[in-house]
């Protein structure tokens, strides 16, 4: 276990993709937040347009069916491959899609736990999932995400809110309960782990079905497809899962990351905005039960 042997062979399959034009890096540029709770976010600026998939314009093609061979990293089972991201966030980014046809929308099923585990057990980190365009998916084919990490590097910005939920059912203040809408909206439980990576797969399955009827999202024998859109983080820690409302807000797109903590700016988003009431107003705005004032949605 953690050999990394994926995520050496994504790093030496992105320079051969890099030198033959199938893998498009994003060019950003890092913008300092000066508002409470600024550290638990990273604030980049996209420096060119978004890319097509990106955009809401036009028809979007299936990259996926079939993926590009020169992004491809492993075939894993019968069912999945890994490959690069052609729009990576960071070196290594990875992206587990199924080698047919599964949408995004629909409940992810025990097979792609299984590939996920086998890919996992060498190289870890940050996983994500959005489960369609009002949760960030730019593309309706199934695809896991994983940003690898190594052993002791912060996961995440906002790992610490993360930890605080964990051990804090709901936030309240004063006589009064308030639940915080981003408490209100996100299952998160201890990842179980397991020496068989079978049995792994089959409680990381549970898990996600758990946390799913906890928010209320149904159980996947039943609710076909889920009720509510989500995203989904995994860490070797923990699991969380995050209601959706809407994927944007004041011109920024969110996709599971946003709740991580990594923001992405373009040409449409309002900084001036986001500098003075925060990235985690900006998070509360794309999840139900926001009770601020309608006109800050855009």
């Amino acid at each position: 276990m953690g050999e990394k042997q994926f995520w050496s062979k994504a790093l030496e399959r992105s320079e051969q993709a890099l030198n033959c034009g199938a893998l498009t890096p994003l060019s950003t540029s890092t913008i300092e937040l000066s508002v409470a709770s600024a550290e638990q976010f990273e604030l980049r600026q996209l420096n060119a347009a978004l890319p097509k998939h990106h955009r809401p314009e036009g028809p979007k093609p299936n990259p996926f069916l079939p993926w590009d061979p020169q992004l491809e990293i492993e075939r894993i089972h019968n069912h999945h491959v890994l490959i690069l991201n052609k729009y990576p966030v960071q070196r290594g980014h990875m992206l587990l899609i199924t080698q047919g046809w599964a949408s995004q929308t629909d409940w992810l099923q025990p097979e792609d736990w299984r590939a996920l585990v086998q890919v996992d057990r060498d190289s870890t980190g940050l996983w994500f999932f959005n489960s369609g365009p009002r949760a960030g998916a730019s593309q309706p084919h199934r695809h896991l995400q994983l940003l690898p990490r190594h052993p002791g590097e912060c996961i995440c910005p906002r790992l610490s809110w993360f930890i605080e939920r964990l051990h804090q059912p709901s936030a309240s203040t004063g006589s009064e309960e308030l639940i915080d809408p981003l408490f209100n909206n996100c299952a998160i439980a201890d990842r179980p782990l397991s020496s068989d990576p079978d049995e792994e797969a089959n409680l990381l399955h549970d898990l996600y079905r758990s946390l799913a009827l906890r928010l209320g999202l149904g159980d996947q024998f039943s609710q076909q497809p889920p009720a509510i859109p989500y995203n989904l983080l995994l860490t070797r820690s923990w699991m969380a899962l995050i209601k959706r409302s809407q994927e944007h807000v004041k011109g920024f797109s969110v996709n599971a990351l946003g709740f991580a903590g990594y923001l992405l700016a373009t040409d449409r988003s309002d900084l001036a905005w986001l500098q003075s009431h925060g990235g985690e107003e900006l998070l509360r705005q794309v999840v139900p039960d926001f009770r601020g004032s309608t006109d800050a949605l855009s």
